[in-house]
């Protein structure tokens, strides 16, 4: 008979007990076996690694079904609101080729989409027709609560030819013309983030985000009329109440089709009156803003929205005039301020303006992080602050501990529970607790511990994948996220390039070991992201085969990066590089991610970094570089990168090696672009906040030369770490846009009563 658990051994089990318990492994196990021989056809002689995982995903699945079914019959009984919610070479991820364990197709529910066409002005109303017609097959995944039975549903939605597409073609010889009509349409779901230079990629990415508005829509429409658990006949017909049991929120600029969608339903075919049909939908919808770049706010030309949805330009032109109607009385005679905030745009090409449809059209408004919300009314949208000011709120982003913490640093999750108990997972805040251990020398030596676990893991596996041997005792310095201009990878390489510098000019001068990861994806049109990739790459080629400089200084440039290897990277990280031009990140959440797991923040006062270093202490974080304020100022008297290039000898050095190709001594202006951007046109100021970046990183490497002050303040940023956890994000959301009270109540499992 085995003994019973300690309370710690039970807590060295929180990183798979504390997730999901099972109710009895013997189930569990004969379960697996079933799935293996009757649902794959396998037995274990023949089974492959892919088989096995498939056999446990089907396991898994099978304890959350009754749990799914329950929590959807719960909805509809309770009645809730719905909440809806070297070069870099990209090759395609066929993902699903193997198929997905965890997605239940429901044909039963496929949807018809129309696209093209013409609309037509009868006695009966609008109506839109000669569509070309493509069909939304839904596909559902079960997305458990943590530990309390509900399982919520995420629909995703496939494109699929209609049966009968183009089958005349088909009759009279045209079969490759039908064949390729049809690969045309289910296009549509085949490829994520078109390429949108070109005329193709825009169509195609248009095309995608009305796909998924305009399937979700009619579901959220047909669940909402149906109001009965496993009932298809509608119920509702009055759509009165449709406000307080729906809420879309528009995820940025790309659903915001969602807006001239639901009037489109609600006008043309429901029958309701204009006033009707737009107080319903600005009631349902709210715009979440994710970025202050003019550039990456769409604005869709006018010609494609004619040929690809003529009825939903009409409404938009229609909410358009209304709109300014509403502007014009609120400020007679400004006419300037009536171009300014056209939901159409003028000019050489006609667009649409999609942020600004989004604001008309919704009925909250809000930034993702303090200083965020803050930017947008003052600058990109101060129009509409001034003629809406009561739309306009807040929303720090948050991340989930569940899997930003006790899934990918068991190690760390383990040490915090045998101090505070595991609450804290379903209520970060209680980490707070932890600031009475911050001079408890045997927690600092546990969370030193875990992080050198953590980074020894890394290494090994940097090694195995990218073949580079890596010092563990290094301070592993990273920076990942998209390649962008504005986040400054490139002042990143300036730093690395004067480190390098620095330890060839004195090589018998000891410093603190350093190995850099630079991780991120580029967007496929994106040329100077991919010219960073490159650079980023060449420098690690030239640093890490000098051997002058050893092991003292690494370069990596982590490809492909995912969530799968920021789960491995994060909780290795000592160093969390946050260093975009003040007031150009709307949040982040990768910041949020390093400071959960214990490593220390260099970055600007930018984004949720504000906030951040207000819960830690300024003291607390390595800060440098301009404030918003010192941006705005050097934007009015003009940023001349000349003026850093002559005063700063080590940056001089710097540029001049790019231009000299000694990063690339086989194509010596292979970085050109890069060298021309920064000293003609950046417009993100990168040499203005080098000299500060590099003082401030010089306090990095004096304070990593301290292990134990550098983890009293590791404790200090985790136990002030938890304002960020998304719970407290969907919380507000719930309460302060959506209109419902978020609850902790737990549904009985499946075998128990109701």
């Amino acid at each position: 008979m085995s003994r019973p658990l300690s309370d710690q051994e039970k807590r060295k089990q929180i990183s798979v007990r504390g997730l999901a318990g099972v109710e009895n492994v013997t189930d569990l196990k004969k379960n697996f076996n079933r799935h293996l021989h009757f649902t794959l056809v396998k037995d274990r002689n023949v089974a492959t690694p892919r088989d096995y995982y498939f056999a446990l995903a089907h396991t898994v699945r099978d304890h959350l079904v009754g749990r799914w079914i329950r929590t959807q019959q719960y909805y509809y009984e309770k009645d809730p609101k719905k909440i809806c919610g070297g070069w870099q070479m990209e090759e395609a991820d066929d993902w699903l080729r193997y198929g997905n364990a965890w997605e239940k197709a429901r044909p039963e529910f496929t949807l018809p989409v129309h696209f093209y066409g013409r609309v037509e002005h009868t006695s009966e109303g609008v109506k839109w027709v000669d569509t070309q017609v493509v069909l939304a097959l839904p596909y559902d995944t079960p997305v458990p609560g943590y530990r309390n039975n509900f399982v919520n549903t995420m629909r995703l939605w496939s494109a699929k030819a209609p049966n009968d597409f183009n089958l005349k073609d088909f009759n009279v010889g045209g079969y490759i013309q039908a064949v390729l009509d049809r690969n045309l349409a289910e296009n549509i779901s085949r490829v994520l983030y078109p390429n949108d230079n070109f005329f193709e990629g825009k169509e195609l990415r248009l095309k995608q985000e009305y796909f998924v508005v305009a399937a979700t829509l009619q579901d959220i429409i047909r669940r909402f009329k149906s109001s009965k658990f496993g009932c298809r006949d509608p119920v509702r017909t009055s759509f009165d109440a449709f406000p307080d049991k729906v809420a879309i929120q528009l995820n940025d600029t790309h659903p915001s089709l969602a807006i001239p969608e639901l009037m489109r339903i609600l006008v043309d075919l429901e029958r309701l009156d204009w006033d009707k049909a737009w107080d319903v939908t600005v009631k349902t919808c709210a715009y979440t803003n994710h970025t202050v770049l003019p550039e990456a706010l769409e604005r869709w030309p006018v010609h494609l929205l004619e040929t690809l949805l003529p009825r939903h330009l009409q409404i938009i032109y229609e909410i358009n005039q209304r709109f300014l109607n509403r502007v014009a009385a609120a400020f007679p005679g400004d006419i300037d301020r009536l171009r300014r905030m056209s939901l159409v745009e003028e000019g050489a090409v006609k667009r649409i303006n999609m942020a600004h449809l989004c604001i008309a059209g919704s009925h909250a408004v809000n930034g993702v992080a303090r200083i965020h919300s803050e930017i947008l009314k003052k600058t990109i949208f101060k129009d509409f602050y001034e003629l809406e000011p009561h739309k306009f709120q807040n929303k720090t982003n948050g991340i989930t501990p569940r899997r930003w913490l006790v899934m990918c640093n068991p190690g760390l999750a383990e040490v915090i529970a045998e101090r505070i108990g595991e609450d804290y997972i379903s209520d970060l805040d209680q980490l707070r607790k932890l600031l009475s251990y911050v001079d408890d020398e045997s927690f600092i030596r546990d969370v030193a511990k875990v992080k050198q676990e953590n980074k020894l893991k890394f290494s090994a596996y940097l090694e195995k994948e990218y073949k580079v041997r890596i010092n563990p005792n290094s301070l592993f310095d990273v920076q990942v996220k998209r390649i962008h201009e504005y986040k400054r990878q490139l002042l990143n390489c300036l730093h690395i390039i004067t480190l390098y510098n620095r330890i060839k000019k004195e090589p018998n001068k000891f410093v603190v070991p350093r190995t850099v990861m630079i991780g991120g994806k580029a967007a496929p049109g994106y040329h100077m992201a991919k010219m960073i990739i490159k650079l980023i790459t060449a420098i690690g080629d030239v640093v890490n085969h000098d051997p002058v400089v050893g092991d003292r200084l690494r370069v990596i440039f982590l490809e492909n990066y995912r969530v799968s290897l920021a789960e491995k990277v994060i909780p290795a990280a000592d160093l969390s590089e946050q260093i975009s031009t003040a007031g150009t990140e709307a949040s982040g959440t990768g910041n949020m991610k390093f400071m959960l797991n214990g490593a220390l923040t260099i970055g600007t006062m930018d984004g949720a970094n504000v906030e951040m270093a207000e819960e830690a202490g300024e003291e607390n974080f390595f800060i440098f570089g301009m404030r918003v304020d010192d941006v705005d100022r050097l934007d009015q008297t003009g940023y001349n990168a000349q003026e850093y290039y002559d005063r700063i000898p080590e940056l001089r050095q710097i540029i001049e090696q790019l231009s000299s190709g000694f990063f690339s001594p086989k194509q010596p202006d292979l970085f050109k672009d890069i060298v021309h951007m920064l000293m003609h046109h950046d417009r993100f100021k990168v040499f203005a906040d080098y000299e500060d970046y590099i003082k401030c990183q010089e306090k990095v490497s004096a304070l990593y030369k301290n292990p134990r002050e550098w983890t009293r303040m590791v404790i200090r940023n985790i136990a002030t770490s938890g304002k960020f956890s998304s719970d407290r994000t969907i919380a507000q959301y719930a309460r302060e846009i959506w209109g419902v009270e978020p609850t902790r109540q737990r549904l009985p499992a499946p075998d128990e009563t109701m």
